[in-house]
């Protein structure tokens, strides 16, 4: 597997990320990273990565950033309005998201991660 072929979103204030990070790069892997906050995933890049994941959009969904922001009731939000909530505010997305040819995975915990790496 090549580094082209992985790639993390990625917030450098994160633990679980800087793990998941430290974790690939341990397999001599240096993915390509994307600090998710400075260049959000748009619309259709991160519809395909809840697919490729196989979670919803709540799944992904960081609640307690909700609160902090002040956006209000999220128990009532479509996954329409989730989804544009991310968008908008790309702090409510869960981290790490890690795609390689195996899979995606939300990387929490970090050892998430090894389930789409190759084995050492």
């Amino acid at each position: 597997m090549s580094s082209t072929d992985v790639t993390i979103y990625h917030n450098p204030s994160c633990g679980n990320s800087r793990g998941t990070l430290a974790l690939i790069r341990e397999h001599g892997i240096e993915p390509l990273v994307i600090e998710y906050l400075k260049t959000p995933p748009d619309r259709q890049t991160l519809l395909e990565l809840l697919k490729k994941m196989k979670l919803t959009p709540r799944e992904l969904m960081r609640e307690k950033e909700v609160e902090k922001l002040g956006l209000g009731d999220s128990s009532k939000w479509s996954d329409d309005e989730i989804v544009e909530q991310m968008l908008k505010h790309p702090i409510l997305m869960n981290r790490p998201v890690v795609v390689t040819p195996l899979g995606a995975v939300l990387s929490r915990p970090p050892e998430n991660v090894l389930k789409i790496l190759p084995p050492r």
